[in-house]
């Protein structure tokens, strides 16, 4: 019998949530790099005053807030009361490589991971929220349905698990894990716009609900879902695909790392061209929001209130700019995802794999014990 269908070597979900907490961390320690060299790029352009950019690391979205120097090198608008930060600091690159180099000289190689931490504050609980939930449900279904919870089970007699199991666990951890981060996500763009401490959560929370009400904390949780839920349906049915079909038969053991890395990065990218659209209404309406709460009261001329919709969003894009127009950015979002999830689902099946083994052998020498006495 395979370790993930022998419930005496099953993972905890403790042991699910270490697994998962240590690819949040791996992910974005290797991905970061990359999206702050971009911001660092698009920065050193013109800027847009009360205008927002998007930063990604491949976990989690983070409001990076513009401001206009008109060129001079001079502090932003006075009008504006936010001090610049770290995706503004000056210096002139001709490209990728070339920012790579001079970030490492001029500003050490720490700065490459600038941008990290307020990540991190959300990252790391919607991801281990996210795969934990994901995991239990599959298991669980599978036991109900008594099917087999791992690929190719070593019993024959065992049913293959449905295409619709992975299916309806990944859509509805997505929908938990956005469900419960959204109010978090709101307050942190507070934080961003009124440099409140960790102490003011409270008073943010309280005039979240003053202005908007009980409903307010998940504003823009529609749109986020309309991209997340049907992503995650995607990916998980593929990555599941790709391991039936790709793993030999004979092959009782949880996937290696290079298969997992290589099954999550192909399944990134089908659901992520699948689910693209999504993601730029989303990035709209994301921008709106921030640009709405962090320049409010600080600017001369601040963004009004927020009146798009996805639907109004893609058809008033699709009106200008056509059917190209609602996939673009799909190269820049394809490379960004593929390495994210190749590497988050990597690091959390070698994780599960681990701490199966490590239950076994706990088992093994229980048992050892227990025959010697």
């Amino acid at each position: 019998m395979d370790l993930q269908d022998d419930t005496r070597f099953r993972i905890t979900p403790v042991q699910q949530m270490a697994a998962a907490c240590s690819g949040a961390l791996i992910t974005s320690l290797i991905v970061t790099p990359l999206d702050v060299v971009k911001i660092r790029l698009q920065a050193q352009q013109k800027s847009v005053e009360s205008k927002c950019f998007l930063y990604c690391n491949g976990l989690m979205d983070h409001l990076c807030p513009c401001f206009s120097d008109n060129g001079t090198g001079n502090p932003p608008n006075p009008q504006c009361h936010l001090s610049p930060n770290w995706y503004q600091r000056p210096g002139k690159f001709s490209g990728t490589l070339d920012a790579f180099v001079k970030i490492t000289k001029t500003e050490g190689l720490v700065s490459l991971w600038s941008g990290l931490s307020p990540t991190l504050v959300l990252a790391i609980p919607s991801t281990v929220v996210y795969f934990v939930t994901y995991e239990q449900l599959r298991v669980k279904m599978n036991d109900l349905m008594g099917t087999s919870a791992c690929i190719n089970s070593a019993n024959s007699s065992d049913k293959a698990q449905p295409f619709w199991i992975p299916l309806l666990a990944g859509a509805t951890a997505r929908i938990w894990s956005a469900s419960l981060v959204s109010p978090l996500e709101l307050v942190r763009t507070k934080m961003q716009s009124k440099r409140l401490s960790y102490l003011e959560i409270g008073q943010a929370l309280k005039s979240l609900l003053q202005y908007h009400g009980v409903t307010g904390l998940w504003k823009g949780l529609g749109s986020t879902l309309l991209r997340d839920v049907p992503f995650s349906a995607i990916y998980w049915v593929h990555y599941e695909w790709f391991k039936s079909k790709f793993i030999p038969l004979n092959e009782v053991q949880a996937p290696n790392v290079a298969f997992s890395f290589l099954g999550g990065a192909l399944s990134g990218c089908v659901a992520a061209f699948i689910t693209t659209p999504f993601d730029v209404a989303k990035t709209h309406q994301q921008i709106e929001l921030g640009e709405m709460e962090i320049y409010r009261g600080k600017c001369k001329n601040p963004p009004g209130k927020i009146k798009s919709t996805t639907y109004s969003i893609l058809k008033k894009i699709y009106s200008q700019n056509g059917f190209s127009g609602i996939f673009a950015g799909l190269t820049p979002r394809l490379v960004k995802v593929a390495p994210a999830c190749a590497i988050m689902v990597s690091t959390f099946e070698y994780g599960k794999s681990f701490f199966e083994r490590r239950n076994k052998k706990i088992f093994d020498c229980k048992q050892s014990n227990s025959n010697k006495k």
